[in-house]
């Protein structure tokens, strides 16, 4: 027989295994290394929403930026005189704004008695006939309650103050940094392109290329849609009788289509209170016209233009702008349609395509003869790409 093996030769078996302390070690490690990289994101979100706007203008700008280089324009002063030419367009609209503004604040302060007059008496004609504004009047006639009320103004200016300094500051910050990648641009793609591999170059280059036409693309369409949203406001404002039709009918342009989602509540609420100063029936009238408008542009007119110049179905860019809004708020809305473009294009540049089998799932109108190959191209959205389709026919045999 076999003698029985001593005690202490007998295996372990009720011992942990030894990769149970490395797995737990690794995966509170990752824990750990998640939770940073979250708090480091969330500290530099505001920073790298500064970055990717900045390198929205820059790309916005650079195609003017090479017209002038090509024409023997140094770039850096090219990216000067582009960035004197966008702030006196800037200063000269505010400029217009602002004197429309300080205008009729002195029209309301001499004329406010008779117009809250006059907002009582077509209150009662036509909502209420028992309304009484005599309390309003004297408020705003009595120097003491006119009085609290600009001491509580000037108890905010601290408040109001510090906002400014901030928006100025962010403003300073996003133009210094969009003025050096678009003066820099050349030397940041060498810099880039020095690291990967000839092939990797072209996709980067093309890539960035690309994201440049879609940005051109995007900024082409609102100035279209600011032109045309200006003219039609100004003939509906002269119709209707809103004073300076012509400085508001371009503020609602230019507001409506280059602010980001509140654009259109500011673009249009301007117009409608400076006119309500004057008439309440003209202010409804243009404020009717001011939503019919909105509803023509958002799903008539702007899709099909967004469509045209940025190549991008227009549920997409529809689609993109809520997204883009939801994730990073102003910014967000603002950066949408073209990166919406760019992944688009980037996404039809990639990989093979195949002809697709003729059905009537698949089939593009309503002629039945169209072949397989006439689908394919149709439904392609045109970004140049003629590569030849894979198989090797047209009925999609392979």
């Amino acid at each position: 027989m076999t003698a029985p093996q001593p005690a202490d030769t007998l295996p372990e078996n009720d011992g942990m295994p030894r990769w149970v302390p490395r797995a737990i070690g690794l995966l509170l490690g990752g824990v750990i290394f998640l939770w940073l990289l979250r708090e480091l994101f969330e500290s530099l979100s505001g920073f790298l929403v500064t970055i990717l706007i900045s390198f929205f203008f820059s790309f916005a700008l650079e195609p003017a930026v090479n017209f002038l280089e090509k024409r023997g324009v140094r770039r850096g002063f090219g990216t000067l005189i582009m960035f004197s030419a966008a702030l006196i367009l800037i200063g000269g609209f505010s400029f217009i704004v602002g004197t429309v503004l300080a205008e009729q604040t002195t029209h309301f302060v001499e004329d406010a008695p008779e117009l809250i007059d006059d907002l009582e008496v077509w209150l009662q004609e036509n909502i209420d006939e028992t309304t009484d504004l005599n309390a309003v009047r004297d408020q705003f006639l009595n120097e003491d309650g006119l009085g609290e009320q600009l001491t509580g103004l000037a108890d905010n200016v601290v408040g109001i103050g510090a906002t400014v300094v901030g928006l100025v500051f962010q403003i300073f910050t996003i133009a210094l940094f969009t003025f050096y990648l678009t003066a820099d641009g050349p030397r940041l793609r060498r810099t880039i392109c020095s690291r990967l591999k000839p092939d990797r170059q072209r996709r980067v280059l093309g890539v960035w290329d690309l994201a440049i036409q879609k940005t051109g693309g995007y900024i082409l369409s609102r100035t279209v849609l600011a032109t045309i949203s200006s003219i039609v406001t100004w003939i509906a404002f002269n119709i209707i009788g809103v004073p300076f039709p012509l400085a508001l009918a371009v503020w609602v342009g230019v507001v409506s289509q280059f602010v980001p989602v509140v654009g259109v509540y500011i673009a249009g609420a301007l117009p409608v209170i400076l006119t309500l100063l004057e008439s309440p029936t003209r202010s409804l009238w243009a404020l009717l016209f001011l939503v019919a408008y909105q509803q023509f542009e958002n799903y008539l007119l702007a899709p099909r233009i967004d469509s045209k110049t940025l190549k991008i179905h227009p549920a997409v860019s529809f689609g993109s702008v809520l997204v883009g809004a939801s994730v990073l708020g102003p910014a967000g809305a603002l950066l949408a349609l073209p990166a919406a473009a760019t992944a688009q294009g980037i996404i039809s540049a990639s990989g093979e395509r195949y002809a697709i089998e003729e059905g009537p799932l698949t089939r593009i109108g309503s002629t039945p003869g169209k072949t397989a190959t006439t689908v394919v191209e149709a439904a392609l959205p045109e970004h140049g790409l003629d590569e030849p389709l894979v198989g090797d026919d047209a009925d999609g045999s392979e």
